[in-house]
């Protein structure tokens, strides 16, 4: 078997339906992130390729995320897609951690477009995506705009936005940025609507946070998120031997407008499973009109 693909929108990239978060590789400096030695990076990224998975996301503030991945992948570059975001930068607090405030001047986009070419050893990004700011930040600083002369120097392929409500309707407005990343899972389903929204615009749809970060325990997640699982009763709607984890993954493979999902590991035992999980392929139609039948009734429900 192999990871399907899907048509990344207006890009025309060819996705595989599961992607690589690389934001697990950002080190401890950033948020708390967990300790990743080189052999641990350069194990888990070549693994990502193995497997198939042809699409990266990371970011320009994700700590030794992009320095690990041109470290490591340069020589495999036509094997895979890169999506990396721009307006945030690292700053040093103290000896163990480093802040990411953002600046939305194009003075500071350049700079983070050139730094990650630079880390990733590449001469371009297929897709580069802001980084999460308001729609104010967006005007202010005419950051369209910036974007575009980005792909008028052949340095960016296609343009983004990581985005959240009630920005991204705007955004969606537009009709100005070919990819949006979005939140969505079963157990936060606020975006669910917006997606089809921008799909049906031409937009390329990337999730994010599809599995709430693996259930507690055996994942990072919250368990108050994870509550709605139970509330929902999902459990009855598991095929046998199913995990809820891979529940959830089989739901987002279920929405017909994403295109990619991306899920970060350092573990190449748990990327074995997602790529085993995600070959299955989405829930069957009816067990997921059930699902959302079910999460509707509890309150987790599109807005």
């Amino acid at each position: 078997m192999s990871l399907a693909k899907r048509t990344l929108g207006r890009t025309g990239l060819q996705v595989t339906v599961l992607g690589y978060g690389a934001m697990e590789i950002r080190g401890p400096r950033i948020w708390g992130g967990r300790p990743v030695t080189e052999q641990q990076a350069e194990t888990i990224l070549n693994a990502v390729l193995d497997a198939g998975i042809n699409f990266i996301d990371t970011a320009n503030d994700y700590g030794r995320s992009e320095e690990f991945i041109g470290k490591y992948l340069s020589k495999r570059r036509s094997e895979f897609y890169i999506a990396t975001k721009c307006g945030c930068k690292v700053t040093y607090r103290d000896e163990n951690t480093d802040d990411t405030p953002h600046e939305w001047t194009r003075e500071n986009l350049f700079r983070g477009l050139h730094e990650s070419l630079q880390r990733l050893k590449t001469d371009y990004i297929d897709i580069m995506q802001l980084h999460n700011p308001t729609v104010e930040q967006c005007q202010q600083g005419d950051l369209v705009n910036v974007l575009k002369e980005m792909q008028q120097q052949g340095k960016v392929r296609w343009i983004g936005c990581s985005s959240t409500l009630p920005h991204i309707r705007t955004y969606i407005e537009w009709g100005v940025f070919d990819v949006f990343q979005i939140p969505y899972s079963a157990l936060e389903r606020a975006h669910e609507n917006v997606i089809t929204e921008a799909a049906q615009k031409g937009a390329g749809i990337i999730d994010r946070g599809g599995v709430a970060r693996g259930e507690p325990g055996a994942g990072l997640g919250n368990p108050d998120r994870w509550k709605i699982f139970e509330a929902a009763k999902l459990d009855e709607l598991r095929a046998e031997g199913e995990s809820r984890t891979a529940f959830l993954l089989r739901f987002l493979l279920a929405h017909p407008h994403i295109h990619t999902t991306i899920v970060g590991t350092l573990n190449p035992d748990h990327l074995r499973e997602n790529v085993a999980i995600a070959e299955k392929g989405p829930l069957p139609p009816d067990v997921y009109e059930e699902a959302k039948r079910r999460l509707d009734a509890v309150g987790e429900r599109p807005q």
